[in-house]
């Protein structure tokens, strides 16, 4: 058994999730090098393929001893209803042994709508927290000792991050905490603002990748302990990427973001440690755990060889993972609890820094209590009780795994260097490949559940049985009232003639090609709320109609 088995026809091979041809066993010669033999390298260390857990190009893990140097951070994800209903659940889950923040905002606020715009009504803090002024920051995150727990602002559009950023900042300066003592991530991430969730408007792609690389530049220059871009895989995923395009799009992304900040004057260097991943974990447990092992050396390869950069802390991937709620199936729900359970493994075995593992209700509303705490119990589950956390890169040397992590490494480096021919990321998403790309992937993954060829307990498969009864959650009642009628009263109160100068100063930064944040940090000390500075961006930047049928 020295060679590769004899693979059936193309057409009758089983594939994994994201079409890699699979053999019945994996064997010696399967992967692209020996897995069990360390010594590739010319001098007779490890090679650039694989390495050691702690050495380039971190294939195998960022730390030499992983899990027992530092645990994953525990971050689970809530929001919904109004400020003070999400500061109570922050409050729950960081006393049930969460570790960090993971603070998700409702529709309107992602896409800088005010909570009493027309279109906001019906979405107003469903599937997050709504937040329209400074001081919904202040209730937000009353009593969390913001200079100790590191906050995740789950921002995805930078229409929204950038006042969102702005409006934490003011409000923990109020509690006596500098910028430069906070700690966290804003998400930040233009393909979300371009070719996730584009309706009701959105600004060009051009526009909305100024305006993340303006936070980021903020971030950067006052906020040390801050990570200003989260380029959004997981989203990606949840929007019908396979695992390929998700790493492609993460790594053009990513790259773009680290390029324009270098035009900006910064050193590589401190840029690399700041920029940031959020990347899914789906059901195909072996894919999975191979993808996060690739992305590692795709991303130290390029910032060595592309970027020259040696320091190798800057090399390193850092990434946060949540397991996959588009896997999750209203019917027979709590064996989302197994599912997630799984995908959270594949998370750790692949070597993530920060996990949230999802409600097993939350295909069907926001996870309740129980849920929540169900899934932060399953955290615990897997660092203490599994042993996975005791040994770094667990499945190295893997056959099977070491075969899908250099077939996903090709597979997304030629997809790479297609975004590459059509000039970039920004400008593949605004000639509509981003899009139909997302599209065919969905387009065959839900075509696969249709016809048999992929089997999804409760979906398609295993379907007798009632369906169980859930305790769903219930948003509180008179949410949007009480939001509306803070946001009223914050208006009649301010002073109109600073609210206008400030939001004139914003639309000038627009315009003058400067950095927008110091003018949005002074309209929202004038209480200029989340919509009004939506409006200036979109007046400012335009409104953009994305290319539907248009060739790439």
């Amino acid at each position: 058994m020295d060679g590769v088995m004899e693979q059936p026809a193309e057409d009758a091979r089983i594939r994994s999730a994201s079409g890699v041809p699979l053999p019945e066993v994996a064997v010696p010669g399967t992967a692209q090098r020996d897995p069990m033999d360390p010594a590739g390298g010319p001098d007779g260390g490890p090679d650039d393929r694989l390495g050691l857990p702690g050495g380039f190009p971190y294939t195998r893990g960022i730390r030499p001893g992983m899990y027992r140097e530092r645990p994953w951070t525990i971050r689970q994800l809530a929001g919904f209803g109004t400020a003070q209903e999400t500061n109570a659940r922050y409050r729950m889950l960081l006393d049930g042994g969460a570790t960090g923040i993971n603070g998700v905002f409702d529709y309107p606020s992602l896409r800088a709508f005010d909570s009493d715009d027309p279109r906001a009504g019906a979405d107003v803090g469903r599937g997050g927290v709504a937040v329209d002024l400074r001081g919904d920051f202040d209730t937000l995150f009353d009593g969390i000792p913001l200079d100790e727990v590191s906050v995740s602002l789950v921002s995805s559009q930078p229409i929204g991050a950038v006042p969102h950023l702005a409006m934490y900042v003011r409000s923990a300066e109020r509690r006596g905490f500098a910028p430069a003592r906070l700690a966290g991530t804003s998400q930040n991430d233009f393909l979300m603002e371009t070719a996730i969730t584009i309706a009701p408007e959105a600004l060009p792609p051009a526009g909305s990748f100024r305006l993340a690389c303006d936070l980021a530049e903020f971030a950067l220059r006052t906020m040390p302990r801050w990570n200003p871009v989260s380029v959004s895989g997981y989203n990606y995923r949840e929007a019908g990427a396979d695992a390929v395009l998700e790493m492609a799009l993460c790594l053009a992304h990513g790259q773009a973001v680290v390029r324009a900040l270098l035009d900006r004057g910064f050193a590589a260097e401190p840029v690399l440690a700041r920029v940031t991943f959020f990347l899914s974990a789906h059901s195909d447990f072996f894919e999975e755990v191979a993808k996060y092992r690739a992305l590692r050396r795709m991303w130290a390869h390029w910032v060595r060889d592309e970027l020259g950069v040696r320091d190798p802390r800057a090399q390193l991937l850092r990434y946060h993972v949540q397991t996959s709620g588009v896997t999750n199936s209203a019917r027979h729900a709590h064996v989302n609890i197994a599912r997630s359970a799984l995908q959270g493994l594949a998370a750790v075995c692949g070597g993530t820094q920060s996990l949230h593992v999802n409600g097993y209700d939350e295909a069907v509303c926001i996870p309740s209590e129980h849920a929540a705490l169900t899934a932060l119990r399953t955290q615990y589950v897997l660092l203490h009780e599994t042993g996975v956390a005791k040994v770094a890169d667990p499945l190295g040397g893997s056959y099977l795994v070491e075969y899908l992590t250099d077939e996903l490494e090709e597979r997304a480096r030629r997809v790479l260097e297609r975004i590459g021919e059509l000039g970039g990321i920004v400008a593949a998403t605004e000639r509509g490949w981003v899009h139909a790309e997302l599209a065919r992937t969905a387009f065959a993954d839900q075509k696969a559940i249709e016809n048999g060829e992929r089997l999804v307990v409760g979906v398609n498969t295993q379907l007798d049985g009632d369906a169980e009864e859930l305790d769903r959650f219930e948003l509180p009642e008179g949410s949007l009232e009480r939001q509306v009628a803070a946001l009223e009263r914050a208006r009649s109160r301010r002073d109109r003639e600073a609210a206008g100068v400030a939001l004139k100063l914003v639309a000038r930064a627009c315009r003058d090609g400067e950095n927008v944040m110091p003018a949005v940090l002074d309209a929202v000390d004038a209480d200029v709320t989340l919509g009004e500075l939506g409006r200036v961006f979109r007046d400012e930047l335009g409104r953009w109609e994305f290319p539907l049928w248009q060739e790439c």
